[in-house]
C-alpha cells in the first residue's frame, strides 16, 4: 500500500506543477495579449492624428490660397483695403472629408492693438501705444493688470518702468518661480503670467490685443472692435464708438481720411498714426474631424504688402476656435 500511495502522491505533485505552470503561460499570454492590444490602440490614435494634422496643414493651405485670391481681387479693383463684410472674413468654410470633415476659419488680427508696439526695436516705449492700450484697459474694465508691467515683460532692463511695473523680484517669488520673457510677446497667453492678472481679465482683453512679430504694422480701421475704436482717444464714448462701428457697416472706410473725417471725431485732433486699411497677419483655425477623432490647429499667418503668405507658428491646443457661420465648399472648388 505504501508504494502505491507514495506513487500517487508524486503524481499529485506533478499535477499540481502542470496546472501551475499552464497558469503561469495563460498569465503571460493574456499579459502579452493586453500589452499588444495596447500597442495597436497607440499605433492607431498616431496614426489618425498624424493624419488630422496633416490634413489640418492642407486646411491652412486652402486658407491661404483664400487670402490670396483676396489680395489678387483687391489688387485687380485697386482697393488694397480688408474689411468684416469679405467672405473670408464673415464665414467659416466646411469641406467634406471621407470619414470626417473639415471646418476652417480665417480670423483678422489687423483690428486688435499690437503688444508688441508697446516698445520699439531700440527700446524705447511707444507713447502712443501705451496711451492706447491703457485706454483700452478703461474701457474694458480690467482692473488686475497695467500696461507698464506689459512694458516691463518686453524691455530688456531688469528695471520697472513705474510703481505699476513688474520684473523678475516679482515673478521670482510666484510658485513656481519665472522671470520676465524680456523679449517680445510671442503669444497672447502670456498675458497670464503678468503680475496679478485675474482669469476674467485676461478673457476680457484677450481677443482685443494681439502679439504679432513684427512691430509698426497699425490697427486696420475697418476691423477693429468697438472698444479699441473708443481707445483711439480718451474723450471718445462707448456712443460715439459704436455709431463708427454702425457706419462702417453701411459703407467701410476706403482711406483712413475719411474716417477720420467722421463728425465723432470732430474736434478731437486724432492722428493718422498706427491707423491702417490693410490686414497682414491671420489666424487660421481648423478643426478636423476624421475616423471619429478631432485634431484642432490655430496658425498665424503673414500676407506681405506683395500678397505672398507665409506661416509664422502653429498651436494645436486651442479648441472651439470655429465661432462664425459655416459656408460649404465643394471638393471642385
Amino acid at each position: 500500500m505504501r508504494p502505491a500511495s507514495r506513487r500517487q502522491s508524486q503524481q499529485g505533485v506533478a499535477l499540481v506543477m502542470v496546472l501551475l505552470a499552464m497558469a503561469l503561460v495563460v498569465m503571460l499570454a493574456a499579459g502579452m495579449t493586453k500589452n499588444q492590444s495596447v500597442r495597436i490602440y497607440k499605433a492607431g490614435h498616431y496614426l489618425a492624428q498624424s493624419q488630422g494634422y496633416s490634413i489640418a496643414l492642407g486646411a491652412e493651405a486652402f486658407a491661404k490660397q483664400i487670402l490670396f485670391r483676396d489680395y489678387e481681387a483687391d489688387k485687380q479693383d485697386n482697393t488694397l483695403v480688408d474689411s468684416p463684410d469679405e467672405a473670408w472674413a464673415r464665414y467659416s468654410a466646411v469641406l467634406p472629408l471621407d470619414n470626417g470633415v473639415v471646418e476652417v476659419q480665417i480670423d483678422d488680427l489687423s483690428g486688435r492693438i499690437n503688444l508688441n508696439d508697446l516698445v520699439d526695436a531700440s527700446g524705447r516705449v511707444d507713447e502712443v501705444t501705451r496711451e492706447r492700450l491703457t485706454r483700452l484697459l478703461q474701457v474694458l474694465g480690467v482692473t488686475t493688470v497695467n500696461v507698464d508691467a506689459l512694458i516691463d515683460w518686453i524691455d530688456s532692463n531688469d528695471e520697472t518702468i513705474s510703481a505699476y511695473g513688474a520684473e523678475d523680484g516679482q515673478y521670482l517669488i510666484q510658485d513656481p518661480p519665472y522671470r520676465a520673457a524680456n523679449q517680445p510677446f510671442t503669444s497672447v497667453t502670456e498675458l497670464r503670467l503678468m503680475d496679478g492678472i485675474s482669469e476674467e481679465d485676461y478673457q476680457l482683453l484677450a481677443p482685443h490685443v494681439a502679439a504679432l512679430p513684427v512691430s509698426g504694422s497699425g490697427i486696420n480701421v475697418n476691423m477693429a472692435p468697438q472698444a479699441v475704436i473708443q481707445a483711439l482717444h480718451p474723450e471718445l464714448t462707448e456712443a460715439q464708438a459704436e455709431s463708427v462701428i454702425l457706419q462702417r457697416e453701411n459703407e467701410r472706410f476706403e482711406n483712413v481720411q475719411t474716417f477720420l473725417a467722421l463728425p465723432e471725431f470732430a474736434g478731437l485732433g486724432l492722428k493718422a498714426q498706427g491707423l491702417g486699411l490693410r490686414a497682414h497677419f491671420f489666424e487660421v483655425a481648423s478643426r478636423i474631424t476624421y475616423d471619429d477623432r478631432v485634431v484642432n490647429l490655430v496658425s498665424t499667418v503673414f500676407r506681405s504688402p506683395a500678397g505672398e503668405l507665409s506661416t509664422v507658428r502653429r498651436d494645436s491646443g486651442q479648441k472651439n476656435r470655429i465661432t462664425k457661420e459655416r459656408f460649404g465648399v465643394s471638393e471642385d472648388a
